[in-house]
């Protein structure tokens, strides 16, 4: 029977107990943790005038804690000292590899975040209701799109990660964001914790860095592109790291490519069938670039280019998931088959040492084209909102 402390979203089905046994009752009660010190944060922060705690995040980023105003909170100076750290474990050269070996693949890495890891995020009817109480779902889904690529792609440059990196820092403004908008929520009183558990919990956090790990490595396995074992050792490594600095408790995040596949498949198998917010959520992200469309002409590209996506979404969600969520059907037949071909001919070239440098760099610019494309000119400043969309001052 289940706990009735158990938030009722946790599917504790006879077939996920035959397949994990107690490992689903030590992971249900992570629905219920946070991060207590990216909460005090932003508890500190809100003390302070608008813009002031976040711009001492930001110097304490750039120099150093230590180097901050001397009546920087001690709350943030708790913040530094376990982000500062660096657990035995990690290997930089392991996650410089992953990231690498992710970049690589350009826009087929691009189309996997957007098509699977983000929608399969959408699919979980408890993990989406942030999203949906933040507001304006329709008109920030290709703002969401630009700064999720931006964050995945800071990550996994080289040495995006290392304490001066861009990806560390987006990270730590990611995690001061998330507490941000649990404490918006909480005071909302319109958050139902028996029914879905606490807003961003741990349970999320870890499903989050999966999708863009494990997940993306499966649909690439789906679509053709072969990725050597060894580097997709390397791209969950990289992610473990992400994970530990954006806040997920050590416990929770699995260290190898099996470990981490088994948590995605324990998290999906209980997490429940998509929701009305799941399908809105999804046909938002598949139609924002028709939406914006300024002329008839990039009206056209764009639902050609909608068309291959929801194929490509099909291929790599499967049809039955694929008709929960509501991802268009589609009649480019041969766009997946083609694509496949692409995908595969490309594993190959880049499998070659002499095409390596050149893959990556394609593939940098891609990523920098995308992300400009999607922030619109806009930069991407991380900071946590002082309200949700849609709110009175």
């Amino acid at each position: 029977m289940k706990n009735a402390t158990i938030p009722s979203r946790f599917q504790d089905t006879a077939d996920a107990r035959r397949r994990f046994g107690d490992q689903l009752d030590r992971l249900a009660p992570f629905l219920l943790r946070v991060d207590p010190v990216a909460d005090a944060v932003v508890e500190a922060f809100a003390s302070m005038p608008s813009g002031q705690g976040f711009g001492l995040l930001e110097a304490a980023l750039a120099r150093g804690v230590d180097h901050v105003a001397k009546d920087a909170p001690a709350e943030l100076r708790a913040l530094f000292a376990a982000v500062d750290h660096v657990p035995l474990w990690v290997d930089w050269e392991a996650v410089n590899r992953g990231g690498t070996a992710f970049l690589r693949t350009g826009v087929l890495g691009g189309v996997l975040l957007a098509m699977q890891a983000l929608i399969l995020g959408y699919a979980s009817p408890g993990g989406n209701k942030p999203l949906v109480f933040s507001g304006r779902l329709r008109e920030q889904a290709g703002r969401r799109l630009g700064e999720t690529s931006r964050f995945v792609y800071a990550v996994s440059q080289a040495n995006g990660m290392r304490r001066s990196g861009e990806g560390f820092a987006i990270t730590v403004k990611v995690r001061i964001m998330h507490a941000q908008v649990r404490r918006l929520i909480r005071a909302s009183g319109r958050w139902q914790t028996s029914l879905w558990g606490e807003p961003i919990n741990q349970h999320d956090m870890v499903a989050t860095a999966l999708l863009f790990s494990v997940a993306v490595l499966d649909g690439f396995d789906k679509l053709g592109y072969h990725i050597p074992p060894d580097q997709k050792e390397d791209l969950i490594h990289l992610w473990r790291y992400v994970a530990y600095v954006i806040g997920v408790e050590p416990e929770l995040i699995p260290g190898s490519c099996a470990g981490a596949r088994r948590l995605a498949e324990m998290i999906f198998v209980t997490q429940g069938a998509p929701d009305n917010d799941s399908r809105m959520l999804v046909d938002a992200l598949v139609t924002h670039s028709i939406r914006s469309a300024r002329s008839d002409g990039e009206r056209r590209r764009a639902e050609r280019i909608m068309a291959i996506f929801c194929c490509v979404s099909r291929a790599v969600l499967g049809e039955e998931l694929a008709e929960q969520l509501g991802v268009p059907r589609q009649t480019s037949l041969l766009a997946v088959p083609l694509l496949r071909a692409v995908a595969a001919a490309s594993s190959r070239a880049h499998a070659l040492p002499s095409l390596q440098d050149f893959a990556l760099g394609l593939g940098g610019r891609y990523w920098e084209r995308a992300i400009a494309v999607g922030l619109g000119g806009r930069p991407a400043d991380f900071a946590p909102p002082e309200r949700f969309a849609g709110d009175r001052p």
